[in-house]
């Protein structure tokens, strides 16, 4: 028999807890899911979570991290659609963040996309829907 797989969450780890929870509830409207914290472990799990779906990004605090973490090279993006990218991308252009230009790969796509940087330097994607 087989396995049926589903993706539930990615786990990034994060310089600054609130910072990052922040960032996804005003830049995404994600949501926090449930928070996990692990005192005699030294660190808190944060579940952000879209309310239009059921994927989530785990944001791993731990207490005793003074630097910023290296994103590497490995690690590319995630990424969300929106029903307007251009509102979508005027919204973080307001709100001070870190935003590219709006992209297409050819000239016979409809809609684009474009890239946000969290606190720690993790691109979102912003796709037209």
């Amino acid at each position: 028999m087989s396995q049926n797989y589903k993706i539930v969450h990615a786990c990034i780890r994060v310089l600054d807890l609130e910072k990052s929870v922040e960032f996804y509830e005003k830049a995404l409207n994600f949501e926090v899911a449930r928070r996990r914290d692990f005192p005699e472990h030294d660190f808190t799990l944060v579940y952000m979570k879209s309310p239009a779906g059921d994927f989530e990004i785990e944001l791993t605090y731990n207490y005793d991290q003074e630097e910023p973490y290296e994103v590497g090279d490995g690690f590319s993006h995630f990424a969300v659609v929106v029903d307007d990218l251009e509102e979508s991308y005027e919204r973080h252009q307001k709100m001070g963040l870190e935003v590219s230009d709006i992209h297409s790969l050819s000239e016979e796509a409809s809609g684009g996309f474009y890239f946000i940087a969290d606190p720690d330097g993790y691109e979102t994607e912003i796709i037209q829907k």
